[in-house]
């Protein structure tokens, strides 16, 4: 072999172990930040399992608690397909006749059940009843890939035409979201929602899932410059998404919809500036509170009593 050909050789195989090298990353990437497959079947069996989050072994028995009082309940299950043909599911619990529904969203690998039983005892206190839905790739919603509330939000949209259709013209609606579902009714508030929606909660939500993923690689000690090109492309290329299409910073610059948004001042998984970044980027009609020392997502157990009171006087007005 002369000099040319296995100077050839080498540069063939260097490229071929870098394009390697770039695949693998990618579908690691992908399978870290937008596979799902743990999915959780609410109600096939008595198991009640919940993240072993140091915040959240405080409030595990009232959570518990919540989770066996929602299976107690009577409730309505239904289904919808998705702009791209996925079956999701939701429950639907009554407590008060003709009341206004919130069309709950549970946040990133959690599950209706999981998430938004507490939500059920609190939008009861509100005097409203409560639609806890399944988002896509979790519980008994079909799919695998997580979205970041990118195609989340287009769910919400299906959801909310299906309530309409099902429970009258003159349902009024409010969109709430914790987590990742803050960020999916948040990046939906710019749609072309019905009047029936009154409101949107967003609590704990983050204010675009580049930042949010950033964050992410950064807490597992990496270089988000270096590998967060890697999970956009997984997301492109595997998830079929464009991680920067939508933010919510971007889509309340175009809401018409009241939101309150509500987060704690110590929460470790999503900083409180998210929240405050996204308020005062939205242009419609808006409250911004603050729980003191509440953690991620338990902000109405924290402080239960200013969280209902913010709520109804926000929804009120």
């Amino acid at each position: 072999m002369n000099e040319l050909n296995l100077t050839i050789l080498i540069i063939g195989i260097s490229l071929g172990a870098i394009l390697i090298i770039v695949l693998l990353t990618t579908l690691i990437c992908y399978l870290m930040a937008f596979y799902n497959n743990d999915k959780k079947k609410n109600n096939d069996s008595d198991e009640i399992t919940l993240p072993n989050f140091e915040m959240y072994r405080t409030y595990k028995n009232e959570i518990i608690q919540d989770i066996k009082a929602a299976r107690s309940m009577n409730y309505q299950e239904f289904t919808i397909k998705s702009f791209d043909n996925l079956t999701l599911y939701a429950r639907y619990f009554e407590s008060f006749k003709d009341a206004p529904i919130e069309i709950m969203f549970h946040g990133y690998r959690g599950n209706g059940e999981r998430d938004l039983s507490t939500g059920i005892r609190r939008a009861k206190l509100c005097g409203r009843n409560a639609f806890i839905v399944d988002q896509r790739a979790h519980g008994k919603s079909e799919g695998h890939t997580i979205s970041f509330g990118i195609n989340e939000r287009l769910d919400c949209l299906e959801w909310i035409k299906f309530v309409i259709n099902h429970f009258g013209n003159d349902v009024k609606i409010v969109l709430t979201g914790i987590s990742m579902g803050a960020a999916t009714v948040m990046m939906a508030s710019n749609l072309d929602l019905p009047s029936n929606v009154i409101g949107i909660l967003a609590d704990c939500g983050y204010e675009s899932p580049k930042s949010i993923i950033c964050k992410y690689i950064t807490d597992l000690k990496l270089p988000a410059k270096l590998f967060y090109p890697f999970v956009k492309f997984s997301a492109k290329i595997i998830g079929k998404f464009d991680l920067e299409s939508i933010s919510a910073i971007d889509a309340v610059k175009n809401s018409k919809v009241p939101i309150i948004f509500i987060h704690g001042t110590i929460d470790s998984m999503v900083p409180y500036e998210h929240s405050v970044n996204v308020y005062n980027n939205c242009l419609s009609d808006k409250k911004l509170v603050l729980i003191e020392n509440a953690e991620h997502g338990v902000s109405y157990m924290f402080d239960p009593d200013t969280y209902v009171n913010e709520l109804n006087s926000f929804i009120k007005n």
